[in-house]
């Protein structure tokens, strides 16, 4: 689907006067059990967030941004027992529209469905579960952003179920991967992988490639995950090439990268602590020939031969004490390190601004579990710098 600009607030009318019609009901979407409403068959619900950023500190006055960051209202079917569809219609900043996910479930049982359409990729936490609600801070980690980018998906089919009596939950599909040449390149130093996101919209591709993951809950309050997923990128290069055309097979292979990324995570919850950490490692290989392809007014790209990206964060929920307080008021500490440069192929210096340091702190009011009004303090430099740059947020996040 491409993206639309234009007569959004007709959209959202039409989408909206669909829930007029409905009851309360429950769905699992990939991964984030969401509060709908349903008439006997069709299932709305929702989130979205409302953010406002300002820089603060050095030696110059800047401009806080307000923003409708994002709305995505969810629509589902469930034809009968075993088959059902579901939807997340994203509109983002106001003004552009994006089909976020659209897959049919046919589920034989508990431990084993069958999923197909364009689906989330299952790597690391905030992938699947990036409503606003379900993670502390304004904004999602920057690794999140630029080395396994949300909200990354893309078209493809696999398995999907949970085995209680193993407590594992499983994932593992066939997907289109990321575009690395559109008629310019799409991977950089500068922002990682986040570009080659093809979002199901006119997608194209030559090799599939395989994302997994699995989940182990067998103890109480602790979630632990590992994620796999290893292909080639895709090139627009690859149409109506000759298969004896060597000089044009030739310049088609320089525009992809081999890509591994491997991901774990761990989420830890009791009482009123809260602990997560995550780690994602991508190696990616062709990227000497890649990088000269791409080269723009004779200087080669500079995209890194291997990237990682880690946080860890400890959160605690000052009213657990206070069983007379219904709502929670968490804060937290996160402290994250990514290189999209960790190392690069001889002859490309490594730019030191592509590793950063962020560290983030902050407080989250939940009135109730789907409602959260947040503010945190952000620090990010460069490994070169000698100071933080800071900036300022505060939001407001909703799930329904």
């Amino acid at each position: 689907m491409k993206v639309i600009k234009h007569n959004t607030p007709l959209i959202i009318l039409l989408i909206c006067s669909i829930s007029l019609f409905s009851q309360n009901s429950n769905i699992e979407t990939n991964g984030a059990s969401k509060l709908l409403a349903s008439s006997k068959n069709l299932t709305f619900g929702g989130y979205g967030q409302i953010d406002y950023n300002q820089p603060v500190g050095g030696n110059s006055i800047q401009n806080g941004t307000l923003d409708v960051h994002r709305l995505v209202l969810l629509f589902g079917y469930r034809f009968n027992d075993r088959l059902n569809f579901v939807s997340e219609i994203e509109v983002e900043h106001v003004k552009e529209v994006y089909v976020e996910q659209a897959f049919l479930n046919y589920s034989f049982n508990t431990g084993f469905n069958i999923r197909g359409g364009l689906m989330l990729v299952p790597m690391g936490i905030i992938n699947e579960y990036h409503a606003p609600t379900t993670f502390n801070g304004v904004e999602r980690p920057l690794i999140d952003k630029y080395i396994a980018p949300t909200t990354w998906r893309e078209i493809g089919i696999g398995i999907t179920g949970t085995i209680p009596e193993l407590s594992i939950k499983y994932q593992s599909y066939i997907m289109n991967g990321f575009s690395s040449y559109n008629g310019n390149a799409q991977l950089s130093g500068s922002n990682g992988m986040r570009s080659g996101r093809q979002k199901g919209a006119e997608s194209y591709m030559r090799t599939p490639v395989s994302a997994s993951r699995l989940e182990y809950f067998g103890i109480l309050g602790l979630n632990l995950g590992l994620s796999a997923y290893i292909g080639k990128t895709q090139s627009s290069l690859f149409k109506n090439i000759g298969r004896d055309d060597n000089v044009a097979l030739a310049e088609a292979d320089s525009s992809i990268v081999n890509m591994t990324m491997f991901g774990l995570d761990a989420r830890y919850q009791k009482r009123g602590v809260q602990f997560r950490v995550q780690t994602y490692y991508t190696r990616l290989s062709n990227t000497l020939q890649y990088n000269y392809f791409t080269q723009s007014g004779g200087i080669p790209n500079n995209v890194g031969s291997t990237m990682y990206g880690y946080y860890a964060e400890i959160g605690y929920n000052v009213f657990q004490e206070l069983p007379k307080i219904k709502s929670d008021l968490t804060v937290f500490v996160r402290y994250s390190a990514y290189d999209t440069q960790n190392t690069v192929v001889e002859g490309l210096t490594k730019n030191p601004d592509y590793t950063k340091q962020v560290i983030t702190t902050g407080i989250g009011w939940k009135p109730l579990s789907s409602v959260a009004i947040k503010a945190d303090l952000q620090f990010l430099k460069a490994k070169q710098d000698n100071n933080y740059n800071k900036v300022f947020n505060a939001g407001i996040a909703v799930w329904f």
